[in-house]
């Protein structure tokens, strides 16, 4: 584009510098690189932004700045609150043909080629720690032993943690402390 060109950012593009600046804390000036858009745009944008997400409840308290599932951990056992982890998959492109781990983004559950990530929220459904990813072909579970989930638990202090189906297991390797809906076995007699 010629000189004094403007470029506009659609709602889309300002949520996603939004939101990329708030979780990686990535500079004005890199995301103004990153969309061709001067820094000033970009800072508007964030400013417009910040609020919409702070009504619908995103937002991160003052002074809190949690980074890894240890100190989320702390956090809920400190407030003395509930958790909710629970795992989700992101379809992305299928691994090019000579990669040699290419069937493990294959996800069971779905059939289709993923990457899997696990979040941690409190019972009021703020995001408190959202994973690395990992394989599609990962088992919740397992993804949460991999975490170290499981030592945090049995060591940490006491928090109760809520969690689906594909936790089951979790309870009782961690001094129940994270509650699954029942086996679908046990639905009639579950056992104490």
């Amino acid at each position: 584009m010629g000189a004094g060109a403007k470029h506009r950012l659609v709602f889309v593009d300002r949520l996603l510098a939004t939101l990329v600046h708030l979780r990686h804390a990535t500079t004005h000036d890199v995301l103004a690189c990153w969309f061709g858009v001067d820094r000033s745009t970009i800072t508007r944008a964030i400013a417009e932004v910040r609020p919409l997400l702070a009504e619908r409840g995103c937002t991160i308290s003052p002074g809190v700045r949690l980074r890894t599932l240890a100190e989320v951990i702390d956090h809920l056992g400190t407030d003395g609150k509930t958790g909710i982890i629970d795992g989700t998959e992101i379809r992305v492109r299928r691994p090019a043909a000579g990669r040699k781990d290419r069937d493990k983004f294959i996800s069971g559950k779905n059939k289709q080629n993923a990457v899997k990530t696990m979040v941690v929220t409190d019972g009021d459904g703020r995001m408190l720690f959202c994973s690395p990813t990992q394989h599609g072909s990962c088992a919740d579970i397992t993804h949460a032993r991999q975490l170290g989930l499981v030592k945090l638990l049995a060591d940490g202090p006491a928090v109760e943690i809520l969690a689906d189906a594909g936790y089951q297991g979790l309870g009782a390797q961690t001094g129940g402390r994270v509650i699954t809906p029942p086996h679908r076995k046990f639905k009639k007699n579950a056992p104490d």
